[in-house]
This record gives C-alpha cells, structure tokens and sequence, in this order.
C-alpha cells in the first residue's frame, strides 16, 4: 500500500465519520512521520460499532474479503483487485477506554493509552497506536526484518525500550 493510498483510506473514513487507528507498519511511519520502508497492506484498528458502514464502503470500491488462516470476525483482511490490502482489526471500547479485541473472555485488548498516539502520512494527521503499545507489541514471536526495523525506528527516535528478546534479534540482525 502506498501513502497515497492510505491517504485514500483516510479520506473514506471521514467521510463516514468513523475513527480509526493505524496499526502495523503505517502506524509505525505515521508515529515517524515518513515512510520508511514499503507496506504489503495497511493495518486499521476499527470500533466495532462502525464496522458495517466500513464494510459497505469498501465493498462500493471493490474491496473483498481475503481469504486466511487465521480469519476471525475481529480480524481479517480486505483486498480490491488492485491488490490493496486492508487487514482489520475490530475492537469495542469498554468502560475504561480499553479497546477489547476480540471474544471478552479471551482477555485481549488494546490498552487505553495505546489508543492515543498521532502521526501523519503524507502530510495528513492520523490516529495511530503510541511507539510504546507497537514496541511492546512486537514481543513473543520471531520478529521478521520489517518487524525489527520497525521496533528500532521507534527505540531511536523516542528512546522507547527494548525486551530483552527484541534486544538479541537486533544483535542477530
């Protein structure tokens, strides 16, 4: 996905009065305010009350559900016949801002002060998770390179910790 084609995306989702938070890759460069490497899809955090009319707008400019492995009703990826990607992540803000991410029961959820970071692409403001929530959030798998050039970029340029685990791929990479 492009900056213009996140542009795009950001451009719908206002129009629609629905807010939204970039996650993956472009959250990361929208925190860094330039991109820094290319993006395979552009990752959204969505509340789960506006996912309905996302869908229909995105379905009106050819967006389909992508067929995965690991397909969930709080996660799963658009694509239009462009091969624009939009993975999707649904969540539902309880009563302590928390933004609970999938099946309550499952205990997963986006903190509340992850939920506060900005940025920009390609000039424009965005919401986007806070340097410290992606860090954090790059920990119990093997980080590929994008995942590790990512976790540095944001170590760098806000001095946010790394774990250990991230600490020894960086050594390795």
């Amino acid at each position: 996905m492009s900056a213009e084609d996140v542009v795009w995306f950001l451009g719908l989702v206002d129009r629609l009065g629905i807010e939204v938070w970039l996650d993956g890759g472009w959250g990361v460069d929208a925190r860094l305010g330039e991109q820094t490497r290319r993006h395979r899809d552009l990752d959204v955090v969505v509340e789960q009350q506006d996912l309905r009319a996302l869908r229909e707008a995105l379905a009106a400019s050819g967006f389909v559900d992508s067929p995965t492995e690991d397909r969930t009703d709080w996660n799963f990826v658009l694509v239009d016949p462009e091969g624009r990607r939009i993975d999707v992540h649904v969540i539902v803000i309880d009563e302590h801002g928390n933004g609970i991410y999938g099946p309550a029961e499952n205990g997963i959820f986006y903190p509340a002060s992850a939920l506060t970071g900005s940025g920009s692409v390609g000039g424009r403001p965005v919401r986007c998770l806070t340097p410290e929530y992606q860090v954090q959030s790059h920990t119990g798998y093997e980080l590929d390179e994008n995942d590790l050039s990512d976790v540095m970029a944001l170590h760098e340029r806000f001095g946010v910790p790394l774990s250990e685990e991230q600490r020894r791929a960086s050594d390795r990479g």
